[in-house]
């Protein structure tokens, strides 16, 4: 008699405990190795420069918030809505493979060495890729992450004000982090949900943890996910990765690990999601799902010895953690300030202007709390009917919850302090 696998696992998760797989087929998308590759690709890229104990990977979260929709979708069920097994497979489906398009350090490659293609087109095409391995058991998890599902309280729970991916990041990452600020009680936000015309909604007495959730969102992203030295340490890496680019695509042979150089060798775009590049989807496909934080990292160490004076520098920088100084200020940097700080790294450093790019630069983050244009957080009031959030709730007005807070950094080398 064969061997049968068990694939109703347990999973002892750190942040919830023991968390199920729900289903056979669930199991077999855990363990395919496309999803596999997130054990290998940090939840938070270089923040544990900052946060030593930020080592979690996309893999745990992405786990998390599978946990998290089975939750949801049982107490949606308690509460009257209608869910039909294909459903809830479908949705348990798009949650779990939601991030599987990440490449490593989160988004710094989406920044570097890939333009014009997001986490999430590359997300999709790992979905389609193994739509057609799995001949369409897919097809219904695809449609709930397009938003093309005609029910679609599915899709504002794989991505919305209040989605399992946002409930699940916000408490894990404040968890790793040790930033208590942003913990927030996803199971009593779960609990509060409902359905009203295939639309969430969050039952009225479950107002004060959305609040909380928003102002924990706020928080996080000042404190940990845009924190100075996290800015720092990610734009050295995009600059690493920009440099190492710029020489591979000059002809320069720099060393790289085969899935990396795949990258760096070829001009990728939009066009070859779409059959119209030069690439195929499927080459795509293949060659990213190979990649991850290792490829980064060990290519990193090589480029310290580069005979390429800038990659030599900005690779060292990184693997030894000598970040750029960085300033933060609510108003655009002056280009005299900026040009300056050129100057002088052209004399201190015997470069010309077009590299000092690298090394003295600005730009701008933003923070919202609140996303306008998904659609508005409803409370479900104890007369059956819905409000907005922004109308019911004593604490915030809509213009706070909404309002894009910009900030502007300036990042230069400590020495020319």
């Amino acid at each position: 008699m064969g061997y049968k696998t068990n694939k109703r696992k347990i999973i002892n998760d750190p942040v919830y405990g023991f968390i199920n797989v729900p289903g056979d087929f669930i199991f077999d998308l855990i363990e395919h190795p496309w999803f596999q590759r997130l054990r290998n690709i940090k939840q938070l890229g270089l923040t544990s420069f900052v946060y030593p104990g930020a080592n979690h990977s996309r893999f745990q979260h992405c786990l998390g918030a599978l946990h998290l929709m089975d939750m949801a979708i049982t107490t949606l069920r308690r509460k009257g809505t209608e869910i039909s097994p294909e459903e809830e497979e479908a949705a348990l489906i798009a949650i779990l493979l939601h991030d599987s398009g990440h490449g490593p350090f989160s988004h710094a490659l989406e920044n570097s060495i890939i333009t014009g293609i997001s986490h999430e087109d590359i997300s999709l095409l790992l979905m389609e890729k193994l739509n057609e391995f799995y001949q369409g058991k897919l097809t219904l998890a695809i449609k709930i992450f397009r938003d093309i599902y005609h029910r679609k309280f599915f899709h504002e729970l794989v991505a919305g004000q209040m989605d399992m991916d946002r409930l699940d990041y916000l408490r894990r990452d404040s968890f790793f982090t040790g930033v208590i600020e942003g913990s927030v009680g996803s199971d009593r936000i779960i609990r509060m949900l409902n359905v009203v015309d295939d639309s969430l909604v969050i039952d009225e007495k479950g107002i004060y943890s959305i609040e909380k959730l928003l102002i924990a969102r706020r928080l996080m992203y000042w404190q940990v996910y845009m924190h100075k030295a996290v800015i720092a340490s990610e734009s050295l890496l995009v600059n690493l990765l920009k440099r190492a680019r710029e020489l591979a695509l000059k002809g320069v042979d720099i060393y790289a690990t085969p899935a990396l150089r795949f990258f760096l060798y070829n001009r990728l775009g939009p066009d070859d999601l779409l059959k119209e590049g030069e690439f195929t989807p499927g080459l795509l496909a293949e060659n990213f799902t190979r990649l991850d934080d290792s490829d980064i990292l060990v290519s990193a160490k090589y480029w310290a010895d580069s005979s390429d004076r800038i990659l030599s520098d900005l690779a060292s920088r990184l693997m030894r953690r000598r970040l750029l100084a960085i300033e933060l200020q609510n108003e655009p940097f002056s280009k005299e300030r900026v040009n300056r700080l050129k100057a002088q790294a052209v004399e201190m450093m015997n470069t010309d202007l077009l590299t000092t790019e690298y090394y003295v630069f600005t730009n701008s983050i933003s923070n919202l709390a609140y996303t306008p244009h998904s659609p508005e957080v409803k409370i479900l009031l104890k007369s059956g009917k819905t409000a907005d959030i922004s109308d019911v709730s004593d604490m915030f007005d809509h213009r706070f919850l909404s309002e894009r807070i910009t900030k502007y950094f300036l990042c230069y080398p400590k020495e020319f302090r």
